[in-house]
């Protein structure tokens, strides 16, 4: 099975790094507020460049001056499934089986923002009404 990793991101503020193996590469999304476990927790998820598999595991400071400048620790990783649809559709659902995100999913374009995704908790049994995410690294 491919993997997952949410990176914890301290770069100029804080963001989470959201990477799903596909096709060789590290698919990515910087996610703000981070993903959440709860349906009603719709979370922007900004488009950025593929990342090579390896950067996967990566942990520790990008230096001062380059670009993402900041602390960056796994905050979760794991396995996941397609269960339909691919980024080229616009439209991608899959199931994570991590720490702290199981269970489905669905990223999807927003209608006329180019790199603008909405990532969403489906209501699977697994969901988690009022999940808070917990930082790895307090700011």
């Amino acid at each position: 099975m491919p993997r997952f990793v949410v990176q914890e991101h301290h770069a100029s503020t804080l963001h989470y790094d959201f990477r799903l193996e596909l096709d060789g590469v590290l698919k990515s999304w910087a996610v703000p507020k981070g993903p959440s476990m709860d349906p009603a927790h719709k979370r922007l998820a900004l488009e950025v460049e593929d990342h090579e598999l390896e950067y996967g595991g990566f942990e520790g400071t990008i230096e001062e001056g380059s670009y993402g400048a900041g602390e960056v620790r796994i905050w979760d990783s794991g396995q996941y499934e397609s269960l339909g649809g691919g980024p080229d559709d616009g439209k991608w659902e899959f199931s994570l089986d991590g720490r702290w995100l199981k269970g489905a999913f669905v990223i999807f374009l927003m209608k006329g923002k180019k790199g603008q995704w909405l990532i969403v908790k489906k209501k699977d049994g697994l969901e988690q009404p009022g999940f808070k995410l917990e930082p790895v690294i307090m700011p």
